[in-house]
């Protein structure tokens, strides 16, 4: 803790402009609306920004969770008094390269890369214009929907190593991207801060109508009316969580103001009032349940917090071509 209070104070003494909220609560920051005050939550503008807080935390043996839009997130009710958040949210730079490849900061949401995508005759990234991610949480998740995933599109990703304090850009097979996984959910460390992607080119007028259509069946099927952190569960080998779930007895359970949704049985809602204990006894309660209805376990797609975030020994270095930091300058 006497770390991290130092730390505030150097960030606060070397960036008098960085918008810094100190005990902020994360119930605002987070698509399930719950959780507790964060000690400090920083805001940069820029890459360089991000880093050079990143720096700064690292001289004090402290490494920060990464927020994109918060939600894939359970953050706990009393909240993270000795956590360091860093927020991608002003982290949007957004255009096409000159081969017509897209470049994408973190903090790009999803549906607007789609969007940007379909406006410029781009096709593959559909499926994510109803995904309410941002592109670094997706990057790390290996985000996807109706049979896309963005390892489908994606040519290079440069990540911070907060070990070494170096930029490096990783190709997509260094980015050992998997179902709902990556390197950067094994390696910590890693703190993403930009992609290209390579969608292929299609015509605007379908691309458009396909986003429709998924849109249309997003709503249909989807309790977005609701908070909710998306999919809770992965979907097993062979199965549908939602189907186990349902099939369980479980659509419509609820634990306090936590509820398996009625209209999905894959998504937990807070239909009011709702705490991460009441989240967390109902994600354990369908697993017990599910387990011994169908012999199968469901794993959890929604990061639950707190991890240990102090700043350790992550082993290898990242498997990717090093950047120079200071000719990006």
């Amino acid at each position: 803790m006497e770390n991290l209070e130092k730390a505030i104070a150097e960030i606060k003494k070397q960036m008098p402009g960085l918008r810094l909220l100190e005990n902020e609560p994360l119930a605002g920051h987070s698509s399930f609306r719950i959780g507790g005050p964060v000690r400090a939550l920083a805001v940069p503008s820029s890459v360089m920004s991000l880093t050079k807080i990143c720096a700064i935390l690292k001289d004090h043996q402290l490494a920060p969770l990464l927020l994109g839009n918060g939600t894939n997130l359970l953050f706990p009710d009393e909240g993270l008094s000795e956590l360091f958040i860093i927020s991608t949210e002003k982290l949007t730079k957004l255009f096409l390269l000159p081969d017509g490849a897209i470049y994408a900061e973190a903090g790009v949401p999803l549906a607007k890369l789609a969007s940007f995508a379909q406006q410029n005759g781009l096709a593959g990234l559909e499926f994510a214009s109803g995904i309410p991610g941002s592109l670094g949480g997706g990057c790390v998740m290996n985000a996807g929907a109706y049979g896309g995933e963005l390892k489908d599109l994606i040519e290079s990703v440069v990540c911070y190593y907060l070990p070494e304090q170096r930029l490096y850009e990783l190709t997509k097979e260094q980015c050992r991207f998997g179902y709902r996984s990556s390197l950067f959910q094994t390696l910590g460390g890693c703190v993403i801060l930009s992609a290209v992607l390579r969608p292929a080119a299609g015509d605007k007028e379908e691309i458009a109508a396909k986003m429709r259509e998924l849109n249309e069946r997003r709503r249909e099927k989807q309790p977005l009316d609701l908070p909710s952190a998306g999919s809770a569960f992965k979907r097993p080998e062979g199965y549908y969580a939602a189907a186990l779930i349902e099939e369980a007895g479980l659509k419509g359970y609820a634990v306090g103001g936590a509820q398996v949704s009625e209209k999905h049985a894959g998504f937990i809602v807070n239909t009011g009032g709702a705490t991460s204990h009441d989240v967390h006894e109902l994600m354990l309660y369908i697993r017990k349940t599910v387990y011994e209805k169908s012999g199968v376990r469901l794993d959890p797609e929604i990061l639950i917090l707190p991890p240990d975030y102090k700043l350790e020994d992550h082993g290898p270095a990242v498997p990717g071509h090093r950047i120079d930091l200071r000719k990006e300058e």
